[in-house]
């Protein structure tokens, strides 16, 4: 049986890299987006993870890893922003943002720890198409949540939502992993 922490641990040490990479380029520059720019961003690469896999093609030559990195990636710049709210200006040093983005990654890892304990690792069963349909529909849930001023009556929260895209996208690119190695 394959480890789930393990591999877990290994996508996110990519996503990581990709973020430390990317801010060396432009900074946390994201700071100055509000949350539902970000919850757009997820939107964006998850419609394009469905069409490549309704169409069984990339015209642009990128299969769907980097898509997912990216939401992964963009889950987190929301939990953060959600958390300290969004700037005018870059308020954050990369060193900062780096941090912030472990404390949330450990935080998302350890709900993703007692669901699949409860779940028995159910996730693995699941078709590839799956994790993206269930990524879309928790955007639909957040975009609801942020017309309505952030506020829910019974439902979680943004917050949790953003939690459960991220481990489907890690999911994801754990079952890309072994389907392609």
């Amino acid at each position: 049986m394959p480890d789930t922490n393990k591999q877990y641990d290994e996508v996110m040490a990519q996503c990581r890299q990709m973020f430390v990479s990317k801010m060396g380029d432009y900074g946390p520059n994201w700071r100055i987006l509000r949350p539902q720019t970000l919850t757009d961003q997820i939107l964006i690469k998850a419609r394009r993870i469905r069409t490549i896999e309704i169409n069984g093609e990339s015209r642009v030559g990128e299969d769907i890893w980097p898509e997912y990195v990216g939401i992964i990636n963009y889950g987190i710049m929301e939990l953060i922003q959600l958390e300290r709210g969004y700037g005018e200006e870059v308020d954050m040093t990369q060193e900062q943002a780096t941090l912030l983005y472990d404390r949330i990654t450990a935080q998302t890892k350890n709900l993703m720890i007692a669901k699949n304990t409860d779940y028995g690792e159910a996730w693995r069963m699941m078709r590839m198409e799956s994790y993206t349909d269930m990524i879309l529909s928790k955007l639909q849930r957040i975009k609801q949540i942020e017309n309505h001023g952030g506020k829910t009556l019974v439902s979680e929260g943004i917050d949790a939502n953003l939690q459960d895209i991220i481990n489907y996208a890690v999911f994801a690119l754990i079952k890309h992993n072994e389907q392609t190695s």
